[in-house]
């Protein structure tokens, strides 16, 4: 299996065409292309708009007038809540998810670190999954193990 390095340049000066030739001379090949740009007064953001991340699990409705449950992210956090209910520890849920095809929201494999930090977004979640019909014929596969 191949193995691959990440590295991420920061800009802060004008752009140079020689930094893509000696990159690509010392081996790298371009991932992605990030673009920022200072909004013009007639863009800025309309008061209420939301300044922060669309929650693990949702995303912004076709309509874009609420925020939706986002399916494959949603069975993600059930596979994560099961196992943290089960007493895994956090490696064998990284493990299982990334088995499972399942990536982070940047497109990561998923890590110890990773789902620490989903916790709080579980625990806020966890009154909805629980109250669910999926969640109900989990807890009795659970009632059944033990």
């Amino acid at each position: 299996m191949a193995h691959f390095e990440r590295m991420r340049d920061v800009i802060s000066g004008p752009f140079s065409e020689e930094i893509l030739r000696q990159r690509a001379a010392a081996g790298w090949q371009i991932v992605s292309i990030e673009w920022r740009r200072e909004l013009p007064d007639s863009e800025k953001p309309v008061e209420g708009a939301w300044p922060e991340e669309i929650p693990y699990g949702l995303r912004i409705s076709d309509d874009c007038q609420r925020l939706e449950v986002e399916p494959q992210e949603n069975q993600a956090l059930l596979q994560m809540m099961e196992m943290l209910v089960q007493d895994f520890p956090f490696s064998s849920i990284a493990s299982d998810l990334n088995e499972k095809g399942f990536r982070t929201r940047d497109g990561r494999r998923w890590n110890p670190v990773a789902i620490f930090n989903m916790v709080p977004r579980l625990i806020e979640v966890g009154p909805r999954l629980f109250s669910t019909d999926e969640w109900e014929v989990r807890r009795q596969k659970f009632a059944r193990m033990v």
